[in-house]
């Protein structure tokens, strides 16, 4: 059987590119597929696959401007005489055209949260210029018919979570099955914490930095932000001295974060929450917008293990934070890392095993049964 993996870039390692490793390590012979690849940034082993990036990889730089092209280079994409293609898919991946006679499943992160769900808040909210917001607007409805026409394309639609298996349905009408993310839950560690927080995310508007730093910058409490994207700047301009941005880490230096810290912090709406789950790994709760993927993520049956808190914004977290001190010593750290042990990477193997390849792994992981309730605080 020959196969591919199609991922939308492979710009950096995040969670859908560990999802890209887990499916490399899954199908080690599958060729892998993208709009933009850059070596220096992606693990060595995606990098000892074969990649092939499409016409617009000499612009990667732009990537974030060149959404609109996304169709045409996505179809420009040879796929012919492949028999399995796996798109890991939160942009435009699903999008290749591929032959009658392949089996095209597609590990949907999430639809485009900027066409979709996110979009009147995108447009009316955090585009500033009049220029760019008659833009968005004016491709918008293009790509959205494209995305529903490249989701007509898949043969079967496997959800990150529930919360995503709603958004499909939603955006799409398509049924969904849902295997959660895998996480390297073995590789992570407690250690007694070191007098800050810490936020592990993509520096973008959704994710909501902005309500941390406004916070943290007010309140005079330490805070560490790992991570890289179009609001560092911006961010760093409005924080106070107490908030420090480590940019990218290594996974040795993110470990040993994750392990110091007092809790993560959440304050955006996630998809699933795989950094929530780094961080219970490593025994530290987690202090969240109880909204979306967190609700599955963090276990509904502990509530030493997750502050949420309803309403986005600074005031709210600054609550919650005064609700996660008053029972911070008493921080189950063992019964977080057990809860973590569910999402691990071989638990993924095993469903995906199942899944993609018709037959399952030679010691079977239990079912994944996660207890929601979706009406938590």
């Amino acid at each position: 059987m020959r196969a591919a993996i199609v991922h939308y870039w492979l710009l950096n390692m995040r969670g859908g590119e560990k999802v890209v490793e887990a499916l490399c390590r899954l199908i080690p012979e599958a060729d892998l597929f993208t709009l933009f690849y850059d070596p220096e940034k992606v693990s060595p082993l995606i990098r000892s696959r074969t990649v092939r990036a499409s016409f617009l990889n000499p612009l990667r730089r732009y990537y974030r401007s060149l959404l609109p092209l996304a169709p045409m280079a996505l179809e420009s994409l040879d796929l012919r005489g492949y028999d399995l293609v796996v798109s890991s898919e939160s942009g435009p991946a699903k999008g290749v055209i591929t032959s009658s006679n392949t089996r095209h499943v597609c590990y949907c992160h999430s639809p485009m949260r900027y066409l979709w769900d996110l979009y009147p808040t995108y447009l009316h909210e955090w585009t500033k210029s009049n220029v760019k917001r008659a833009a968005i607007a004016g491709c918008s409805t293009f790509l959205r018919l494209w995305d529903c026409a490249g989701a007509a394309h898949v043969d079967e639609f496997i959800a990150n979570s529930r919360n995503v298996q709603r958004r499909i349905w939603k955006a799409y009408r398509r049924p969904s099955e849902v295997i959660y993310p895998p996480v390297a839950v073995d590789g992570f560690f407690w250690r007694p914490a070191a007098d800050y927080y810490l936020i592990v995310s993509e520096l973008v508007s959704y994710k909501r930095i902005d309500d941390a730093v406004h916070c943290f910058s007010k309140n005079g409490r330490r805070l560490k932000i790992v991570g890289d994207g179009p609001q560092f700047r911006a961010l760093k301009k409005q924080a106070a001295g107490n908030v420090e941005f480590c940019g990218r880490t290594t996974a040795g230096e993110l470990r040993e974060l994750y392990a110091r810290c007092r809790a993560l912090l959440m304050p955006g709406e996630e998809d699933f929450g795989i950094v929530a789950v780094e961080a219970m790994a490593s025994g530290k709760p987690v202090i969240a917008l109880g909204r979306g993927g967190i609700l599955e993520s963090t276990p509904s049956d502990e509530p030493l293990a997750a502050v949420l808190y309803e309403e986005p914004g600074a005031a709210s977290l600054e609550q919650a934070l005064r609700r996660f001190e008053k029972t911070e010593p008493w921080t189950p750290h063992d019964k977080l890392q057990a809860w973590a042990a569910r999402f691990s990477e071989a638990r993924f193997a095993s469903e995906m095993r199942e899944r993609l390849l018709g037959g399952p792994a030679e010691t079977p992981a239990a079912p994944l049964k996660v207890a929601v309730n979706w009406g938590r605080q």
